[in-house]
């Protein structure tokens, strides 16, 4: 996993680029942002927040469509087949390295259909039990879950929630059994009500049932303390050496103009950068962090092989 901690939170700015009279021009219409995902989770908050960003820059409205299902297959397939025009974007994040793995076939090709644009945020887990479960801390849930059968929620197969907690599952001997769930607002549900024990929860769709008292947070998976809950220790400072994080960034389709692609990925940067922005990402738990195309391509390069190591171990599948 690599060290954020030990990183700036924004890149340098990228250098400027010339752009022909055709990207001037662009875009003529507004654009569609694809988010493979479900409403209210944190997908769908950085999309919404870079979103209202890129329309102001771009002049021309960022339309945020929702597609999800199929661990993010069935959005992701809608923006493969869209016309690679470059009024087409598509937010993602670790299934577009994971389900290569996950799924015998898929209805688009992760490196030959997209290229990426910029990474947008890293998402630390926040670990969550019901308010009914007597444990107070990581390592009080670990001696609990040694004498009784425990399951850890997820929002489905091969998502950062679903990898964090068979990581966690790894780490600690613990023989968790994972349910996964097709959106976050029924997860969180069954977890407040003690149908599941755990989740590792992404902290913009747990802040507010934590702060309310509907949920505890036991730890965070960042490698530092996540600002929004400077009170909440990381799973290393608990005990377990694990340090597991979500993240998102912009991609559209191989194809598209090269003039085109610049532009976008000039404005996904300076969209991270914005100071008003990088706040309201860190607002929401999560941790803002501008990476150009090359550099975006070559995180997603080596997530890829780390992943692929962890699904192999953890003998995760597809539904």
């Amino acid at each position: 996993m690599p060290d954020f901690s030990r990183r700036a939170l924004l890149a340098a700015p990228v250098l400027a680029l010339p752009f022909t009279s055709q990207a001037q021009s662009f875009p003529e219409r507004s654009l569609r942002m694809i988010v493979p995902f479900p409403p209210g989770g944190a997908a769908d908050f950085l999309g919404r927040v870079v979103g209202e960003r890129m329309a102001r820059s771009l002049a021309q409205p960022v339309v945020i469509e929702n597609r999800s299902g199929a661990g993010g297959n069935i959005g992701s397939a809608a923006a493969a087949q869209a016309e690679r025009d470059g009024h087409t974007l598509m937010l993602n994040g670790v299934p577009i390295a994971v389900n290569r793995f996950l799924f015998a076939t898929l209805p688009f090709d992760p490196d030959r259909d997209f290229v990426p644009l910029g990474l947008i945020a890293i998402v630390p887990n926040i670990m969550v039990v019901p308010t009914s479960l007597p444990v107070s801390s990581v390592a009080e849930f670990i001696a609990l879950a040694r004498t009784r059968p425990m399951n850890f929620a997820s929002i489905g197969n091969g998502t950062s929630l679903h990898l964090a907690g068979a990581q966690f599952s790894l780490a600690t001997g613990l023989n968790l059994t994972h349910v996964p769930y097709r959106e976050t607002g029924a997860a969180n549900n069954d977890l407040m009500a003690g149908r599941v024990e755990v989740m590792f929860q992404t902290i913009s769709a747990a802040a507010e049932l934590v702060r309310g008292g509907r949920m505890k947070a036991l730890a965070v998976t960042s490698a530092e303390r996540a600002p929004a809950f400077a009170d909440v220790p990381t799973l290393k400072e608990a005990g377990v050496d694990l340090v597991s994080v979500g993240w998102f960034g912009l991609f559209t389709q191989r194809g598209v103009a090269a003039d085109r692609v610049a532009r976008l990925e000039s404005e996904t940067v300076a969209a991270v950068q914005d100071e008003a922005v990088a706040a309201r990402i860190v607002a929401s738990g999560s941790i803002p962090r501008a990476m150009g195309s090359a550099e975006f391509g070559a995180f997603i390069a080596e997530e890829t092989r780390r992943f692929a190591e962890l699904i192999r171990a953890a003998g995760i599948r597809a539904d």
